[in-house]
């Protein structure tokens, strides 16, 4: 019999396993009853994104309350497939700790690698024979289409680099920063959005190239970059916020002077 309350079992995990049960279950909550694996996709995107905040501030209990949020959409998930008679948590478990097993020859079985980049190397020969396995036709395919445009890209790049479709040094691809550059500001004042948007879009796509080649993921450089302009433009604020000014009202010279002056005291 299901009912709200939860006796005591070995492991909090299994705690919240048939928690979910129950919110699924009979005498449960309607609106967790109702919903769908794709429903729930959509929400554990946002709890992941919320995670990956957590993570950048650096709060060991923020991180710890995300992590768990991460982890009952993912059990979450698990149980309507259950439902379905398709799998449950266990079988995912199990699916995930034979692929890392099988992914880590060096340290489960007899292969003998010595850096970081043979492990990579050596990681993308695997994945590539078990795509064979499965039936999938290209080296794309494994590129999640839902994925936000900008890692997304740096998949796209990394997969093409692999297969050996790459620049050979960062110099030959800043050559192309610069043509696509030169091709940008030919069109920026023209009223074509389409063709705009596409320069705009190469051209984002060759810097990204250039990040993958110093060893540097985009998301994590503009996450910092990110961070950094809001500290800024929020002492701006604060510093204007000391004065009688308006924000909106100040000239944009004494904005750019302001601007400046934050920099500086935020070196």
């Amino acid at each position: 019999m299901e009912n709200s309350k939860l006796a005591p079992t070995h492991s909090f995990l299994d705690d919240l396993i048939r928690l979910v049960k129950t919110l699924r279950g009979k005498h449960g909550c309607p609106w967790d009853q109702k919903q769908t694996p794709r429903n729930a996709a959509v929400y554990l995107i946002e709890e992941v994104f919320e995670l990956v905040d957590a993570i950048e501030i650096g709060n060991p209990e923020h991180i710890r309350e995300e992590l768990g949020d991460v982890l009952f959409h993912i059990v979450f998930i698990a149980r309507m497939f259950q439902e379905l008679g398709k799998f449950d948590l266990s079988d995912v478990a199990q699916s995930i700790t034979e692929k890392m097993i099988r992914r880590h020859p060096h340290v489960f079985a007899e292969e003998n690698v010595k850096t970081s980049e043979e492990i990579v190397e050596n990681w993308h020969k695997i994945k590539l024979s078990e795509n064979k396995s499965t039936g999938k036709q290209s080296s794309l395919d494994s590129v999640p289409a839902q994925l936000p445009a900008l890692i997304r890209a740096y998949r796209i790049s990394d997969r093409l680099a692999k297969t050996g479709f790459d620049w050979l040094e960062v110099d030959d691809a800043l050559e192309n920063v610069e043509q696509e550059l030169a091709g940008l500001k030919s069109i920026l004042n023209t009223q074509n959005s389409e063709i705009l948007s596409q320069k705009l879009g190469d051209f984002l796509f060759i810097l990204v190239n250039i990040a993958r080649l110093a060893k540097i993921h985009p998301e994590t450089a503009l996450a910092g970059s990110n961070k950094k302009y809001e500290l800024r433009f929020r002492k701006m604020e604060d510093m204007v916020g000391e004065s009688e000014w308006e924000f909106e009202n100040i000239p944009l010279k004494e904005k750019a002077r302001i601007w400046e002056k934050v920099k500086k005291i935020m070196r």
